[in-house]
């Protein structure tokens, strides 16, 4: 039988718990401690709680360990719980332990810790706003480069009309912009600031928490003690956000992937984003889309696996949602980042093919919408009735492998003639028009629609709405460098500069 000692800690729990966690703690949370320790001595001090003498003295504590500490080399040994009750040690070893225990006054590392992983998930959604907005400018440019240029749309994975590779774009567009707006949204729940909660009902000491939210750069504190522990909405906001937008972005990816086959040929990527196969010499494999449908595929698969962690668990101070949690949840971050990147850049290679494109069109007759919507415009026809003439000489040209256009004429005579009993007043030279790709996406002028009266504007709205985004971005890093300039003006006075 295995004897276990009541010795704490015990070794297996050791390794498979509290040295994993110490090392995340030390590579992912040393400098924001550092922050939080700096901003919560400010304002014991500015409170009173502390004497400037006290303060004095453990803010040159805190900077002799700093200067002493790396904290990359520090490797757990068991002699204390983690890494906040290593640095804790450290400092007292140095200013001894009366004057070192008096920096956690009127804190727990409950709040300490929810702090840290707020104030590491705020620089990753910053960082992952910041990448969409890059991509989804690349978007916009490729969008109003080719706002003319033919493509085929498809539903239920069959040709359908035409459009342009712009007009697809801006949809995607559209969608991205509501992403961006979600993720920022959840940027708003991270940015409260816990500390202070203490282990769940504040403190009795006259703390002021208003000032610890301000000088660690957050938008305010977050005002119910126990939510401060227990809530992790901040963390399902984020993944969920974040979810969404890889969700949503893989859709478009698929389309690239699909539109990409041989069979379709619809675009092509240059050669610095393809792969040759190593034994079939025709290979031409546009890796660099599939790629980015696995790095999108990734991220969402970890930000959902970050919900399903949450899933169930109590409305209070857990480790469920705490150290590994967020590692784990950070490297969500990290594949977004690359998808983001390999994104934008797709969209400033792709290119169309334009050939492909009109072969497509001829042989689907993806016009023939068109020559239905004219009859009942100019024939008088029902829609109905005008739809089954369009569906006899769609069927008939691609029976006949011929093109709508040029060849679809004597079809649409007999099938017009068949149904009205007389003959079309509609001559060769009107069909061909009104079953061109060309005159058919600009006639659909309308609000939403392809035509250039329609989507430059949409183009010009979009592009509004971005930069939006990045003023609102540029604002909360002005904001943020204001609060690091005042947190180490304000801890530099403690003991007379740095």
């Amino acid at each position: 039988m295995t004897h276990v000692s009541d010795t704490f800690p015990d070794p297996v729990y050791r390794d498979t718990v509290l040295a994993p966690l110490f090392d995340g703690a030390r590579t992912g949370h040393a400098h924001a401690l550092r922050q939080v320790d700096k901003a919560h001595l400010v304002m014991l001090a500015e409170t009173g709680i502390l004497t400037p003498a006290q303060a004095g003295a453990i803010a040159g504590g805190l900077r002799a360990v700093w200067a002493e500490t790396d904290p990359a080399a520090m490797r757990y040994g068991g002699d204390v719980e983690d890494f906040f009750f290593a640095m804790e040690k450290a400092l007292k070893a140095r200013i001894g332990p009366d004057l070192g225990g008096r920096l956690h006054t009127a804190r727990s590392r409950n709040d300490i810790d929810h702090t840290l992983f707020r104030l590491a998930l705020k620089p990753r959604v910053e960082a992952a706003l910041a990448e969409g907005r890059a991509a989804l400018a690349q978007l916009l440019a490729t969008a109003g480069r080719e706002a003319e240029t033919l493509i085929v749309a498809y539903t239920h994975g069959q040709p359908a009309q035409p459009t342009t590779l712009g007009h697809y774009l801006a949809a995607v567009a559209e969608v991205m912009l509501r992403d961006l707006a979600r993720l920022e949204a959840a940027l708003e729940i991270v940015d409260r600031c816990p500390l202070g909660a203490a282990a769940i009902t504040t403190t009795g000491f006259p703390t002021d928490r208003h000032r610890v939210a301000q000088l660690l750069g957050f938008a305010a504190p977050l005002r119910n003690s126990y939510g401060c522990i227990a809530t992790v909405d901040y963390i399902s906001a984020t993944y969920s956000a974040l979810s969404l937008l890889f969700l949503h972005l893989g859709r478009p990816v698929q389309d690239l992937q699909f539109w990409s086959s041989f069979e379709v040929g619809q675009i092509r990527l240059p050669g610095g984003l393809v792969q040759i196969s190593s034994i079939m010499p025709q290979k031409r494999n546009p890796v660099a889309i599939e790629h980015l449908r696995h790095l999108a595929s990734q991220t969402w698969a970890r930000s959902n696996a970050v919900l399903d962690i949450l899933h169930n668990t109590p409305f209070t101070d857990m480790n469920d949602s705490e150290g590994e949690t967020q590692d784990f949840g950070h490297q969500a971050f990290d594949a977004a980042l690359r998808s983001l990147r390999l994104f934008g850049r797709v969209m400033a290679a792709l290119q169309v093919d334009g050939a492909r494109v009109a072969r497509n069109l001829r042989l689907s007759c993806a016009t023939v919408t068109e020559l239905a919507d004219m009859l009942v415009r100019e024939a008088g026809l029902s829609f109905r009735a005008a739809h089954e003439i369009a569906s006899e000489v769609a069927g008939a040209v691609v029976a006949a492998g011929e093109d709508l256009s040029s060849g679809g004429y004597p079809h649409f005579r007999r099938a017009y003639q068949a149904a009205t009993g007389q003959a079309p007043e509609m001559d060769a030279a009107a069909f061909a028009q009104a079953t061109s790709a060309a005159h058919f996406v600009a006639l659909r002028d309308r609000f939403g629609g392809p035509a250039p009266a329609a989507l430059q504007p949409a183009l010009a709205g979009y592009g509004a709405e971005l930069q939006a985004l990045e003023n609102r971005a540029a604002a909360r890093a002005a904001q943020d460098r204001a609060a690091a300039e005042a947190l180490e003006q304000s801890f530099n006075q403690l003991s007379g500069g740095a």
